[in-house]
């Protein structure tokens, strides 16, 4: 597969969509009250109550570190990605391996978001993976 000028930008436009999404998560995670429940007694519950799991965290911890690990997810693909595209774009779309993975994060966050998420990250990672996919159709010809 050879890379082409509009490939490389189609893969970076989804990383540059992906990453923008994860940093406004992050800060959103830890900073404001977008991601915090609207009811302040849940809120206060979850930071009584631990998971069966184990005692040693709570609901509450655990709401902040699986958001963060989640923004850190869409930050990686984007600097990797991004990276990947602009520098090395011969040895991105000549990995078959590379590809799939990327693909199948996009194609896995598209399914959670329409499945768990609400419409602005839903349709943020459809785009990104209509522009990962069209990079490669793009690459493909």
């Amino acid at each position: 597969m050879i890379p082409t000028p509009s490939s490389i930008w189609l893969v970076t436009a989804s990383a540059g969509i992906l990453f923008t999404l994860g940093a406004i998560h992050l800060l959103y995670t830890f900073h404001g009250d977008k991601l915090t429940p609207r009811d302040p007694a849940l809120q206060a519950r979850m930071r009584e109550v631990s998971p069966v799991i184990t005692r040693e965290t709570t609901m509450w911890k655990t709401w902040i570190g699986f958001n963060a690990s989640h923004s850190l997810c869409a930050l990686l693909y984007g600097l990797v990605y991004g990276y990947l595209a602009l520098s090395h774009p011969a040895f991105l779309f000549g990995s078959t391996y590379l590809l799939a993975v990327g693909g199948a994060l996009l194609a896995s966050l598209v399914w959670l978001g329409w499945t768990y998420w609400f419409s602005i990250p839903f349709r943020g990672i459809t785009l990104a993976f209509g522009c990962y996919l069209a990079a490669i159709g793009v690459a493909w010809e």
